[in-house]
């Protein structure tokens, strides 16, 4: 979605609406169709796989990166590509050459398979067949793609170590660093220490990775300038209140820490100025009941998971020890602001912890009873259904473009299946009418025989 999340779930299918009663007394908000509302965009709107009654639904969560925050591609991860290069040349000690290099954000994809052993990028079927392999950029022929993997009695699981998926866009950047460097050792002998392999150069991009995540310098470059990174949008808070305003409790569990979440979502929900700038505030925690941070997933979705869980104090950042979620004062300080705030309703921050913590924190009886969104379909989605048995919704962004295409081409459609039916079955007809006509002239032919040997005999 290249208006961001916000606008795949702002601008959703469903959507609550109030209602009035004969007396003037306004109805709590319902889940129902938007009727004569303003045309969504086939894109944007929300497609179900099975049914969902949203009156069992009592607290809706969100992931942040990549869900309520939609980064965009050719900035963000041009900007994660460009910090790994130089980590590589100016961390890992490989040639200067590779400074020179740019990064094509359109052409990776998520769905495919690292190949790390042997430096090549699959693309698979549903069956697990290997249907595309490039090494490098160079696309492998159906004899080298057998050779490498037909010609096994037990077949491959492509699966950790030997194999790396790629399933997050945060990937895409070093999926295709990966494939630059395997073109680059290919050829250029020599320029690369002849102890590295593809296995070695693999390593050496996620250890560049994560130095720039460990550092800080990605963040801290969206930190300056948000706008330049992430996709505004500005129906994430008209949804946050609709789903409020319903009696839902809702939940914010990410993986980034609280100083970059709380610049994010204040980037996403807090006030626009008349210039277009963004006023510094911490009104977005309005419309959460529960944050957390530092979550560790997918970790944090397993109940025996025994992460401690601190609270958060949003002016300073400092962590607060907790007794599952109830704050507990430190050697000679109470907190009385804290307990204050808590007691008057606002959002509760917290950092680790797991989902038994959120649990209680939200006073959910039964995991059914939560629907949470997310962008991993490993990190949010699988673990959560699985495990918990949460209701899930899955984010998407690639999936537009191409659902936009079949509405499109509707119509075309149509026509070939009508063109395809019709000429179809005039060849059925004909067959039919060949096959009968070979079975009358094979019973002409057979009488004809038998009369010759009866005159004959």
């Amino acid at each position: 979605m290249d208006k961001g999340l916000g606008a795949g779930i702002g601008d959703i299918i469903s959507h609550f609406q109030n209602s009035s009663c004969s007396d003037g007394v306004q109805e709590p908000c319902i889940w129902a169709s938007p009727g004569g509302a303003r045309k969504i965009d086939i894109g944007k709107q929300i497609f179900c796989n099975r049914s969902l009654n949203m009156k069992n639904i009592v607290a809706v969560g969100f992931d942040m990166d990549y869900t309520l925050a939609q980064y965009k591609p050719e900035t963000f991860e041009s900007l994660a590509y460009d910090g790994t290069v130089r980590k590589l040349v100016y961390d890992l000690g490989y040639p200067e050459e590779l400074l020179e290099w740019s990064f094509d954000w359109k052409y990776m994809v998520r769905g495919l398979v690292l190949d790390k052993k042997r430096g090549n990028i699959l693309k698979m079927d549903r069956h697990k067949y290997v249907k595309v392999a490039y090494h490098g950029f160079r696309e492998m022929s159906k004899e080298e793609k057998v050779e490498a993997y037909g010609n096994t009695l037990i077949r491959d699981a492509f699966d950790e170590p030997d194999y790396a998926l790629i399933d997050t866009l945060f990937s895409l950047a070093e999926a295709y660093l990966f494939a630059q460097l395997v073109d680059f050792m290919d050829n250029n002998p020599g320029k690369v220490s002849k102890s590295t392999d593809y296995v070695r150069m693999y390593k050496d991009v996620r250890a560049a990775v994560d130095l720039c995540h460990r550092d800080g310098t990605l963040k801290q470059m969206v930190a300056k300038d948000p706008k330049t990174y992430i996709n505004e949008d500005r129906s994430i808070v008209p949804m946050l209140k609709m789903l409020r305003e319903s009696g839902r409790s809702t939940f914010l569990v990410t993986n980034s820490l609280w100083d970059y979440t709380t610049i994010v979502m204040n980037f996403l929900c807090g006030s626009h100025t008349l210039d277009g700038g963004i006023t510094c505030n911490s009104d977005w925690l309005l419309y959460f009941d529960v944050v957390i941070t530092g979550s560790a997933k997918p970790g944090f979705f397993h109940e025996d998971n025994r992460a401690n869980l601190f609270q958060v104090e949003p002016e300073s950042g400092m962590l607060l020890n907790t007794d599952n979620g109830t704050p507990m004062p430190q050697v000679g300080d109470i907190s009385p602001g804290l307990l204050l705030k808590e007691k008057n309703g606002t959002c509760r921050i917290f950092q680790g912890g797991s989902v038994g913590h959120l649990h209680k924190l939200l006073s959910i009886e039964s995991s059914s009873q939560v629907l949470y969104v997310g962008d991993h379909i490993y990190g949010d989605i699988l673990r959560s259904k699985k495990v918990l048995g949460w209701r899930t919704m899955l984010v998407v962004p690639e999936l537009e473009r191409e659902v936009e295409l079949l509405w499109e081409l509707r119509d075309l459609r149509k026509v070939s299946f009508r063109s395809f039916h019709h000429t179809s079955s005039m060849f059925y007809d004909n067959l039919r009418m060949l096959k009968s006509s070979i079975r009358s002239d094979s019973q002409y032919i057979a009488t004809l025989i038998g009369r010759l040997q009866y005159r004959f005999t």
